[in-house]
């Protein structure tokens, strides 16, 4: 395999209302450095936003964050807060401490968790930018700001701000003594001792120069003590899970990159986090409740990488086939190999003229449909195949699209090869030669690349260029991917059983042979000279 290198990759209440962020400067890969957003205090917003608060219970920590809340730089008249109760007993209540505009709305009763509350947070208001804050996170008085002076400068940020933990939970604060200490902006103040943050986020972003060198990586610190994102990012990647009562933060933030979003962390938007979650105090139990549901849905995942083949909700690889106009032999000879490789989870699409496999009485080695008909039954009960008509629409969730023709044979560790490729390179289109170097044999579209393009109002003839320059493309030669004849494959060829017994018949053969020579040496030469010989000979 050739490495020819990387082409491209440069370096509401009241008065809240919508109105989408308008900026869409191009973001190479996660390195945001080409944002300068403006100085705390010296500029002009003019975007909505929602802060987002689901609680459980908990109504004196929820009355020290609505306290720090109701004193923010960022301006009220484009500020709300929607507390959403998921289900408390005593239900809860709004404080006297609040922010101007604040509502308290309950959780439809069809569901219950995070996911399904922030959700309907979310749906309740019509403010251009939405902010998740858990409901025990006491914010200093920029932390609004901070996190929305991003929003200004480009519609496709997820900005995350910073949270310390306190050991006790019980401060002994009250609400008007951290309404004086936000205003004043003596916030820090009111981390003690016993507070720490994230070890494992401090490191990420350290070592990826706060996240600007993380690449594909970047959503791996996404949670949700406190984060912002455009709402209509938000819708188009499909909302927070309902159906997920742990994890559903990180489950968003990976889809929320395949859809193309920067992320962001800013230090200025701070927080204390009264209390540790249960994810810091039962790690490994919270780890354990995570994984099935995780792994599920988040191809991404580590531990799913490693855990034995099979199939998974959402794939790591959609490979699609166009099959019109060629023959059974050609259409397996590929699908097959792929299916055997070393990549389980991926999901064929054979695209071809299925409506031609009609019931009732047919032609049987004249039919004229014979390929397409000898193709849907050799497929049809395999569960990694699906048969469509037309090309299907991108699934947003699977990270790469790999596309081929029939007739071109991979091996066995191909596609692990080319996404390996991919990764470890950065690129959004990895592109493999053909015979001769003249045309392209297949391509792999990182996902995530595309939909940044198409984000960017890139028209499909000009998104490979895009994709190019967002984050580059590498080219490979088909050496060690591709069989470029029957022999060169990866199993058994198919007259296996005759040359088996061909090679068979020629060991008799030439046994006999060594042991008619053996007697005539014997017979020619005697004693120990004899044995010597035959003994070099048979070394």
């Amino acid at each position: 395999m050739v490495n020819e290198g990387v082409r491209g990759a440069g370096t509401g209440s009241g008065p809240v209302r919508g109105g989408d962020p308008r900026g869409r400067p191009r973001v190479v890969r996660n390195d945001y450095s080409v944002l300068e957003p403006p100085p705390l205090g010296e500029w002009e917003p003019d975007l909505s936003v929602c802060v987002v608060v689901p609680a459980y219970g908990g109504q004196e920590k929820l009355d020290l964050t609505l306290a720090a809340l109701s004193t923010q730089s960022y301006p009220s008249a484009l500020t709300e807060v929607v507390v959403v109760d998921d289900g408390s007993e005593p239900a809860l209540r709004l404080p006297p401490v609040r922010p101007e505009h604040t509502r308290l709305i309950a959780a439809p009763e069809r569901g219950w968790g995070p996911g399904h509350a922030v959700g309907a947070g979310v749906e309740a208001t019509r403010a251009s930018v939405v902010m998740r804050l858990d409901a025990d996170v006491v914010v200093g008085r920029e932390h609004v700001e901070a996190q929305m002076r991003w929003h200004h400068l480009a519609d496709y940020l997820v900005v995350m701000g910073g949270v310390e933990f306190g050991d006790h939970p019980d401060s002994g604060l009250t609400p008007a003594e951290v309404y004086e200490h936000v205003r004043a902006g003596r916030h820090a103040d009111l981390t003690g001792a016993g507070t720490d943050s994230m070890e494992w986020i401090t490191e990420v972003l350290e070592r990826t120069d706060g996240l600007r060198d993380a690449g594909h990586r970047a959503w791996q610190i996404f949670t949700g003590a406190t984060a912002s994102l455009p709402r209509a990012l938000y819708s188009t990647a499909g909302g927070s899970a309902a159906d997920l009562v742990m994890g559903e933060d990180s489950e968003l933030g990976y889809r929320l990159s395949q859809r193309g979003a920067v992320f962001v962390p800013e230090p200025l938007a701070t927080g204390l986090h009264l209390g540790r979650p249960t994810t810091e105090e039962r790690g490994a139990e919270a780890a354990r409740f995570r994984r099935p549901f995780m792994e599920n849905r988040v191809p991404r995942l580590n531990s799913r990488r490693v855990a034995p083949k099979r199939t998974w909700q959402v794939p790591f690889v959609d490979v699609e086939i166009d099959t019109v106009g060629r023959g059974f032999e050609d259409v397996t000879a590929t699908a097959d190999a792929l299916l055997a490789g070393d990549a389980a989870d991926i999901r064929v699409t054979l695209v071809g003229q299925w409506s031609r496999v009609t019931p009732g009485r047919h032609a049987t080695v004249d039919d004229p449909a014979l390929d397409v008909r000898l193709v849907h039954e050799h497929y049809r009960c395999e569960p990694r195949v699906r048969l469509a008509e037309s090309e299907p629409v991108t699934d947003p969730d699977v990270p790469f699209r790999l596309l081929l023709s029939p007739g071109v044979r991979p091996r066995r560790r191909m596609v692990r090869a080319l996404t390996g490729a991919a990764d470890r390179e950065g690129a959004g289109l990895v592109l493999v030669r053909g015979s001769g170097g003249r045309t392209w044999s297949l391509r792999l579209e990182r996902t995530a690349a595309f939909a940044r393009a198409r984000h960017l109002g890139v028209d499909e003839a000009d998104r490979d260029a895009a994709v190019a320059e967002l984050w580059g493309v590498h080219e490979l030669d088909q050496a060690g991917l591709l069989a470029v004849d029957e022999e060169e494959g990866d199993g058994p060829p198919k007259d296996w059983h005759r040359k088996m017994r061909k090679a068979e018949k020629a060991q008799v053969r030439w046994r006999t042979e060594a042991e008619r020579w053996e007697r005539r040496v014997r017979a020619l030469t005697q004693g120990r000279g004899a044995w010597l010989l035959l003994m070099g000979l048979r070394r």
